[in-house]
């Protein structure tokens, strides 16, 4: 069945981008196209879609739209995925994305939608439970910590920061394995070696994966 997909998007030119994009893709289709919040809140209701793909800023405010509104699907369709766009590399805004948890969120920066594969295989991997987080703006995160002050994240090698990194851009272990070259049972075993670091040993692993990444990104960025 093919997945049903709410756009939101103020911008005529990338909502077009947008839907040419989704349109080479049979296994997603288009249930309603938005041009700002209230539309956007509409629309869900009315379709209850698998996933939103929607612009980070749009009318009334221009601001986070787009945050919000993920915020408040969390709560009223928490099997929905979104996938949130952004125009510009904005850290902040992908913390506030993931603060109440990774699971069925995308941050994506718009020039991915140039490439037809990365947006449906986002729309996929948020309808299925997973997170993606640009890698521009993990690289973003990276740059800005470099010379910082001490953190938390001192306490971790050079390997376990990778491999956090790596989660925080909604990788399985299999797949962190195979982009460091590690096999996956040495990626639990860093993995298992972060919560202890990071003093995260009191919760479920899938709450402690979240809890790490959130500690990666909220140092990072500042």
């Amino acid at each position: 069945m093919a997945l049903d997909v709410v756009v939101a998007e103020d911008s005529v030119l990338m909502r077009e981008g947008i839907m040419s994009v989704l349109a080479l893709h049979e296994e997603v289709e288009i249930a309603a196209v938005c041009a700002d919040f209230d539309e956007l809140m509409t629309a869900v209701e009315r379709h209850n879609p698998d996933v939103v793909v929607t612009d980070i800023r749009m009318p009334p405010s221009q601001t986070d739209e787009g945050i919000r509104a993920a915020k408040r699907f969390r709560k009223t369709h928490p099997n929905m995925g979104v996938v949130v766009l952004s125009q510009y590399i904005e850290p902040d805004y992908a913390l506030q994305l993931l603060e109440a948890g990774t699971r069925g969120r995308a941050y994506l920066l718009k020039e991915r939608v140039a490439d037809p594969d990365e947006l449906a295989a986002a729309i996929h991997r948020v309808h299925e439970g997973g997170s993606v987080i640009d890698p521009q703006v993990v690289d973003a995160l990276i740059s800005a910590r470099a010379g910082a002050s001490p953190t938390v994240l001192d306490r971790l090698t050079e390997r376990e920061t990778e491999v956090v990194a790596h989660m925080a851009q909604g990788q399985s272990n299999a797949a962190i394995g195979k982009a460091l070259f590690i096999s996956p049972r040495s990626v639990e075993k860093h993995i298992n070696s972060i919560f202890m670091k990071l003093d995260l040993t009191q919760e479920a692993d899938s709450n402690r994966r979240v809890q790490a990444v959130l500690v990666y990104l909220s140092e990072v960025a500042n």
